[in-house]
């Protein structure tokens, strides 16, 4: 396996020595693991090692790949000479389109002799461009875990029940209508994850999975359910939110360990009393006691996603299904839709996701301000039979007078912006966006400047500005042939914005005028155009020869001074002139002979904002730092709302930003992120700066240094532009000169490493805990490291990991609610009270592996089976060292076997 790894690069790039990020060798290359998904390459990094090291990988066990690679197909032929495989990995989802979003992998099907892999128990061919199902799959005779989610089957094979081992099957968003008879031949299933399918029906075999802990059917086109369902015994979750049942029957109240059932979103205007007398059932959603379909609300009244509003308000995408009855739906994230009776003729599926606004294919105009995500809406391109109305939360903008809020929408190659209504909530005191649709595509929120616009006829027409009614166009009779479209913006200049700018109280300038129109021809005849003389300015006071007309390009970049080339009139408060073409416009009056190169610089700080960068470091847990961007008049709001959980140095000097403008964070001087995360690339964090938006990310970092014997003093450096392929690593002072990407520069210290717990047992975010090991010598023991390393990993799924650690609802409610400030001390107090009841538990380990993968956490499971088995081999090795090898072949023979 040296070899192995030396052929990957990994000595170059992980040296010993090195100050850089932690050794890659553990996450690409780890005893009888390849983790090649986290290379762009990672397909000819194999088959070149396959092709020099062969019987080295054929060893292997686990094996990542990306299905985004190019060399896919021509590394998939070798696959099936990996004999010892256990776990294979071909996802999807490693790339990005133009949009943002995740782009699924080219795998549409599995050489033939993939099924000669008779040790492999765990396939994950999620995010790909599966429309069947490979036949060899069903050759696989000890597979126990499929993940095929994401893809786009449509349907399963007959003789699917041949899996009979298989106790974890996801198809999660793909396009089945239908369930072979065979599934019910699954019968050591346990966890069956068939949501956002297009299943119409059931077959009655389901009953037999008798199995089966977890059954997810949401946000399918289900009618009704089989009775069947009644026999599954085991089962403890129930997922039907989002369907279009109208029935379900009374003998789901019979299940003895059922402990969560999800009818929401559904069209049941009656529940069996047994059903709804249940505590755990969960029935928002449903026209209860209606006798028709309500005309205003449809067939269903909520959101198919409000069940994420009560557990996960931060859900960015799902999906519901809009009927020909129509229906009312409501987001978590607070958008809402109305779908007219006869919007849709057949029931479709809606998809939704909520996107972070790319640069690269989200185009603000100058002074457009955004003020909300992009909310993508699939199919892209069906026609509605009537308009469905959207409305989007937004926050409200700073420069309400001479600014709109607009809904701009994406057709796939430019933007426009709709015809919007805004309003606020009442109660809730929320901003909202409204327009009407008759297609969907991409969505977001903007603030422009307040735009008015008229059809300009043969025959002429007076256009004039909302904003300042004294800005006058004046277009006379025949002005244009073909009638054509005018648009008008103004943006109002305070006097002292431009003393401020300039430093010279003698300069002064009118409102910016911009007009554009729908025709790239000329006029026929001049426009005539009429400005507001320069404040201070009158016609009494008036000398002609500091007063200027500016026309500037439609990006603003370079203005000239056209005053010599066209007719100046002068009333006692306005300026008229004549113009043929379209752009900026600005009057200036000042004593400067070279007013062009002030103008461009008083425009483009128009355009800026003045920030501050942060970073902060938790207290209770100083390696996670957040970082953010804060426009200078939020600064100590901010750190106000933080000081009570965060610390860390003040704010950094102020800087001036772009809105929309791409910027980066490199940890330097011995600290580096700790975990791969996509917007991150060699430890330098992506950030788009958007002024009504939040530009923060909290990230754990950590330090290759020797940290017991003294802390380290480190530093996070903010600089302009994308992730470039390198960046100086000397950061010990501030950067000056020739580096003009630096922003600023901030301390970040990572405090002396205490003992471990299993050395010296300290308290840990209010918890002390005796020495702990998990599991026994022969396979290897869990300490208090291992569990502190699986909790920072949990997050919010804690509630669900403890429940099928075993945990009662009432333990569960009681540990929220004692450490209900902090997500950290409800995860470790579950993790750890659950370590304490069940340490002398030889079986706990698999308890907690099994609960792993009953939560939806494979990753962790794969950790957790990663360092039992690493104690297996420590074991093994002990045994032959001290010469008992021969004496204990049949406990490695057993160990084997496990």
């Amino acid at each position: 396996m040296q070899k192995m790894a030396e052929l990957l690069g990994l000595r170059e790039e992980c040296g010993e020595g090195s100050s850089g990020a932690p050794a890659l060798a553990g996450s690409c290359l780890a005893d009888n693991r390849l983790n090649l998904d986290v290379y762009p390459d990672g397909c000819r990094r194999f088959l070149q090692l396959f092709k020099e090291q062969q019987g080295e990988v054929v060893q292997v066990e686990f094996l990542r790949l990306s299905s985004n690679d190019c060399l896919l197909d021509t590394t998939l032929g070798s696959l099936p000479h990996l004999k010892h495989l256990k776990s294979l990995v071909l996802k999807g989802g490693h790339a990005r389109d133009e949009f943002g979003s995740c782009q699924h992998g080219s795998l549409t099907s599995l050489p033939p002799d993939f099924g000669s892999l008779s040790c492999l128990t765990h396939l994950d061919l999620s995010f790909n461009r599966l429309s069947t199902l490979p036949s060899c799959i069903l050759h696989l005779s000890s597979l126990r875990v499929l993940l095929v989610s994401h893809n786009s089957l449509v349907t399963l094979p007959e003789d699917f029940g041949s899996l009979s081992k298989l106790t974890f099957f996801s198809a999660m968003k793909n396009q089945l209508k239908d369930l072979p008879q065979s599934i019910g031949e699954l019968t050591m299933l346990q966890d069956l994850d068939l949501s956002e399918n297009a299943l119409e029906l059931l077959p009655e075999e389901v009953g037999n999975l008798h199995n089966c802990t977890e059954l997810d059917l949401s946000g399918n086109r289900l009618l009704s359910i089989p009775d069947s369902l009644a026999n599954l015994k085991s089962l403890r979750r129930l997922h039907l939110h989002s369907n279009l049942l109208v029935t379900v029957p009374a003998s789901l109240a019979s299940l003895p360990n059922l402990s969560r059932l999800d009818l929401q979103n559904n069209c049941l205007r009656a529940i069996p009393a047994e059903i709804q007398s249940l505590p755990f059932v969960h029935i928002r959603g449903n026209p209860l006691g209606e006798t028709e379909p309500s005309p205003q609300a449809g067939n269903c009244k909520a959101s198919a996603a409000s069940l994420h509003k009560v557990f996960n308000s931060c859900i960015s995408s799902g999906s519901f299904t809009v009927t020909s009855e129509g229906c009312r739906v409501v987001l978590a994230c607070g958008i809402h839709f109305y779908f007219p009776p006869g919007a849709a003729s057949d029931p479709l599926r809606i998809h939704f996701r909520s996107l972070t606004p790319d640069p690269q294919w989200v185009k603000l105009r100058h002074h457009d301000v955004l003020l909300s995500r992009v909310l993508e809406l699939q199919p892209h391109g069906v026609q509605f039979q009537q308009e469905v109305q959207i409305w989007m939360p937004y926050i409200s903008p700073q420069t309400p007078h001479q600014h709109e809020v607009v809904v701009r929408t994406f057709s796939g190659q430019s933007w426009s912006d709709l015809k919007t209504r805004v309003k606020q909530k009442r109660k809730s005191k929320k901003c909202m966006a409204h327009c009407c649709v008759l297609h969907f595509s991409w969505f977001l929120v903007v603030s422009r400047l307040v735009q008015n616009e008229c059809k300009v006829p043969a025959e002429g027409t007076l256009l004039f500005s909302s904003v300042d009614p004294n800005i006058k166009v004046i277009f006379p009779p025949g002005v244009t042939k073909e009638p054509r479209s005018v648009k008008l913006q103004v943006l109002q200049v305070s006097a002292e914005e431009i003393q401020e700018i300039t430093a010279n109280a003698g300069c002064r300038a009118s409102p910016l005028l911009y007009l554009s129109q729908d025709s790239t021809v000329d006029f026929l005849k001049p426009v005539r155009i009429q400005l507001p003389l320069p404040p201070g300015v009158t016609g009494l006071n008036l000398d002609q020869s500091r007063l200027h007309i500016l026309h500037g390009d439609l990006e603003g970049q370079t203005w000239n001074d056209i005053t010599s080339e066209v007719v100046l009139e002068f009333t006692h408060l306005y300026a008229v002139f004549e113009v043929t073409h379209f752009s900026w416009y600005w009057l200036w009056y000042t004593t400067k002979t070279y007013i062009g190169g002030i103008a461009k610089k008083v425009y483009e700080r128009l355009r800026l904002y003045q920030v501050n960068f942060i970073a902060l470091q938790r207290k209770k847990d100083p390696e996670q730092v957040l970082l953010q961007c804060v426009p200078k008049h939020k600064v100590d709001p901010v750190l106000k709302k933080l000081q009570d959980r965060y610390r860390g140095p003040e704010p950094s000097d102020m800087v001036e930003m772009f809105e929309g403008e791409q910027f980066f964070a490199a940890f330097e001087r011995g600290i580096s992120i700790d975990m791969d995360r996509p917007d991150c690339v060699d430890g330098r964090l992506s950030f788009i700066f958007y002024s009504h938006l939040k530009n923060m990310k909290e990230i754990y970092v950590t330090s290759p240094v020797d940290r017991k014997g003294q802390a380290v003093k480190g530093q996070v450096s903010f600089y302009r532009g994308a992730v470039p392929d390198s960046v100086p690593e000397d950061a010990s002072r501030r950067r000056k000169g020739p580096d003009s990407l630096w922003l600023a520069t901030l301390p970040i210290k990572l405090p002396q490493l205490k003992p471990r717990w299993d050395e010296n047992p300290v308290p840990l975010y209010g918890f002390s805990f005796p020495p702990l090991n998990l599991g026994n010598a022969e396979t290897g023991y869990l300490t208090q490291a291992n569990l502190l390393s699986i909790a920072r990993r949990v997050g919010a799924d804690w509630q669900s990991i403890g429940l099928n650690l075993g945990l009662t609802y009432q333990q569960i409610e009681r540990i929220g609610y004692n450490n209900r400030e902090d997500l950290n001390k409800q995860i470790l107090d579950m993790l750890f009270s659950w370590a304490q009841q069940n340490s002398e538990d030889p079986g706990c380990v698999s308890k907690l592996i099994a609960a792993m993968k009953e939560s939806g956490r494979q990753d962790i499971a794969d950790e957790v089976e990663a360092i039992i088995e690493l104690g297996r081999q420590k074991y093994s090795e002990s045994i032959r060292r001290v010469g008992l090898e021969q004496e204990s072949s049949t406990e490695d023979s057993a160990i084997a076997m496990m």
